[in-house]
């Protein structure tokens, strides 16, 4: 099949910055991200991308930023708003766009856990810990935490992020920073989550983002609770002592490691089964959680 899909973007005159999904445009004190509809999976960016993906994860987190009402970067989603240079084609920016003011980034991710899954899991089984906080032990895969916990990461440019405690983070980015950074993060995951709760879905685990203001003033940018920053569940489904079935890139990574791909080499290209079927998966977590209808959806 031949699906509609942006793998990038391209406005007349401006190179941007391209990461694992979204282009990055500077304009000046504001900057726009565009989010792609490519995929990566086990730090490959595939050969196949997934339609509609990069309008999930915009239109997810815009209903985030209007719903929580977190100081945040946004400016405006709606495209005719953006300043876009002459000639630019704006149907490639409909619909997974959103215009922000430029900060500086904090250069932690700030993961919060309220199960233990995930390299959380991995270390637990090692030490009791994750990120060097001590847990209860007889804990089980997928477990519930008593309390969600803040387990922040470095950011890194290429490979894996790595788990740091929060004494290492309050090092790198000064503690009144690091403070507001696990206060702020604890708080959004629990309101978040509970909102989710309400429509069936568990927020496992997530991460955010923050940039500093030139006033100094801390706020939330990036996405906020995607299906590509968090891992959700479905409530009905959910048994603890083993991994659970998710809204996110799960039949492709489930493919990816059937497939005899060697993960050192380029991936191979996805079947047109798993591309409709992780679309679905993508669409039905927006769909369950803001109770709206994707906006400039493509015809498949």
């Amino acid at each position: 099949m031949n699906f509609n899909v942006v793998l990038q973007t391209s406005i007349p005159g401006m190179t941007p910055k391209r990461g694992k999904v979204r282009d990055i445009y500077d304009f000046g004190d504001k900057v726009l991200l565009v989010s792609s509809d490519r995929i990566s999976a086990f730090d490959w960016i595939l050969p196949t991308a997934i339609p509609d993906k990069g309008k999930v994860l915009n239109q997810t987190a815009e209903f985030w930023f209007e719903t929580l009402g977190v100081r945040n970067h946004v400016i405006t989603t709606d495209v005719s708003k953006i300043p876009f240079p002459a000639g630019t084609d704006l149907s490639m920016f409909e619909g997974r766009s959103v215009f922000c003011e430029k900060t500086k980034v904090v250069p932690i991710e700030c993961v919060v856990r309220g199960y233990l899954v995930g390299s959380g899991w991995k270390e637990y089984q090692k030490s009791q810990t994750v990120c060097g906080l001590k847990l209860p032990a007889g804990l089980v895969e997928s477990a519930k935490l008593d309390e969600p916990i803040f387990t922040p990461s470095t950011k890194e440019e290429t490979g894996h992020d790595q788990n740091i405690s929060f004494e290492e983070t309050a090092d790198r980015v000064g503690s009144e920073i690091a403070e507001k950074l696990r206060a702020y993060s604890l708080d959004i995951f629990k309101r978040g989550s509970e909102y989710a709760a309400k429509r069936g879905i568990i927020v496992a685990d997530t991460k955010f983002e923050f940039g500093l203001l030139p006033s100094g003033e801390l706020i939330l940018i990036d996405e906020v609770l995607t299906p590509d920053s968090s891992r959700f569940w479905p409530a009905d489904q959910y048994e603890p002592g083993k991994s659970q079935p998710s809204f996110d890139k799960q039949f492709v990574r489930d493919w990816l490691l059937g497939s005899g791909w060697d993960r050192n080499s380029p991936p191979p290209t996805l079947p047109d089964d798993i591309v409709l079927k992780t679309r679905a998966k993508y669409i039905e977590a927006f769909e369950r959680i803001t109770d709206r209808k994707l906006k400039f959806q493509s015809e498949i």
